[in-house]
């Protein structure tokens, strides 16, 4: 297979990878979006930030995250807290029900992924999770 094969398969492997992704993500809790677990994700894994934080993480349009906060909020998942240094800014935090449903859907999706990894030798699995770091570490094109 050449680079141009490669590539091609590659991204075609993670168009399917993403969209298993988000089935599966319906699926382990109907109220709670692929995007909604990676964002409840990242805030406990960071104590809490600012949603033009979790936007600029992400790569996303502040209009997405504004509006996956707002429902997040609205199920009682997040909250909003004064930043303690700077009382004009906001921080995002989970509340003890995100908490809870963060720590489930984690176990479902923990589960999903050693069922599917059962049978690959330890060897590939390393070399895939570091293959998988390798490629999200990818800092984007370098402007001048």
């Amino acid at each position: 297979m050449d680079a141009t094969d490669a590539v091609e398969t590659i991204q075609r492997e993670m168009t399917v990878f993403a969209r298993r992704a988000r089935a599966s993500a319906g699926r382990m809790h109907p109220e709670l979006s692929l995007v909604s677990y990676t964002l409840l994700g990242h805030l406990e894994e960071q104590d809490g930030c600012r949603a033009t934080d979790l936007a600029a993480h992400y790569a996303l349009d502040k209009s997405t995250v504004s509006r996956q906060v707002a429902a997040l909020e609205r199920a009682a998942l997040v909250e909003r807290r004064l930043d303690p240094e700077d009382h004009r800014v906001q921080v995002l935090h989970l509340t003890e029900a995100g908490r809870q449903i963060l720590a489930q859907v984690t176990v479902s999706r923990r589960a999903a992924f050693q069922e599917r990894l059962a049978n690959w030798p330890q060897e590939d699995l390393a070399r895939f999770a570091d293959y998988l770091v390798r490629y999200n570490a990818w800092p984007g094109p370098q402007k001048d």
